[in-house]
């Protein structure tokens, strides 16, 4: 399937898997790419530059096929180290990476003299706009179906892709409540060049997280997710259990951050993903999980996607043309 953005970025299918905290290791970036997608390493999943790089080396063993970095920019009283985490992705001649949270513009000037290509993750159309005046090769744009973080505007993704590919000119991935065939050809239909996946992609044979996790999200339905941070203007998107739902109870009464600060670490969130202990702490689905039902291999999955798109696209489709 050739759209816009796998010609520009040199992939087979329209199928992104995008940086997921905890998740987005070198196997899963790996199987990812190597089945016709776009992996990508979180790199503030690793914890120094130096393991990053290391973490790139050991991707680049597993497969051939372009991969990506997600580099995500997020307010801080210690922000990461980012302009070592840039250095090492050009060092290490990545040529692709997704920037998500705050303005990459700080980012570009590296990136672009190094031609690296830039994914920009939004969820408004204003941002996205933004994201393209400053340069960036295509954004992905999070309806608010999706998990971790919406937004404010609580736009679903059916209305806010139309919206986007309206006034954009570069590619669009649209992301957020995507997990099958049905998704790719109605982002397609909405103007998207493809798809950017987090949860489906949770639940691979080749993600690293524990299988009680990935159980769980097969075993779940579209209503088992709870908003979190909603009156601290930083809303998320997490899986409901008895961390999340206590964080919102005292955020109604009243609670401020430092009353959750203690509920919501991310090592909290890690042991989740490690130990596969569901109330451990705050970890981040979305409400796609609801057509979630099996654990496959990447390339199963992307080979599934592919070949039913077409068959959507051949036969029903075409079946309801006059």
């Amino acid at each position: 399937m050739r759209t816009r953005f796998t010609e520009a970025f040199g992939i087979r299918h329209p199928i992104v898997q995008g940086g997921m905290q905890w998740v987005g290791r070198a196997e899963l970036a790996a199987a990812v790419s190597q089945a016709g997608g776009l992996g990508m390493i979180t790199a503030l999943t690793q914890p120094t530059p130096a393991d990053l790089a290391a973490e790139i080396e050991r991707c680049r063993k597993l497969t051939d096929q372009p991969f990506g970095v997600n580099l995500t920019i997020l307010p801080a009283i210690t922000p990461p180290p980012y302009d070592e985490y840039r250095r090492v992705i050009v060092d290490s001649g990545v040529t692709i990476v997704e920037t998500a949270g705050s303005n990459p513009e700080p980012h570009m000037e590296m990136f672009r003299a190094h031609n690296v290509k830039i994914i920009h993750k939004c969820t408004s159309v204003r941002h996205a706009l933004k994201a393209e005046a400053v340069g960036v090769d295509a954004v992905s744009i999070d309806g608010f179906e999706c998990a971790g973080h919406p937004g404010e505007d609580d736009i679903p993704g059916l209305v806010l892709i139309p919206a986007a590919t309206d006034r954009l000119t570069i590619p669009v991935l649209a992301s957020g409540g995507f997990a099958d065939a049905r998704g790719l050809v109605a982002a397609l239909a909405l103007g998207a060049d493809g798809i950017n996946m987090g949860s489906r992609f949770m639940c691979t044979v080749e993600s690293p997280i524990h299988d009680k996790v990935k159980q769980a999200i097969v075993d779940g339905d579209e209503r088992g997710t709870q908003l979190i941070f909603r009156q601290l203007r930083n809303t998320a998107r997490v899986a409901g259990n008895a961390v999340s739902r206590d964080v919102v109870e005292i955020l109604l009464n009243g609670g401020s951050f430092p009353d959750i600060a203690p509920l919501v670490a991310g090592s909290r969130g890690r042991r989740v993903f490690e130990d596969g202990d569901l109330d451990a702490g705050i970890w981040t689905v979305g409400l796609v999980q609801g057509l979630i039902h099996d654990i496959p291999t990447c390339a199963s999955l992307l080979d599934r996607i592919v070949s039913e798109a077409s068959a959507l696209i051949t036969g029903r489709l075409a079946a309801v043309v006059p």
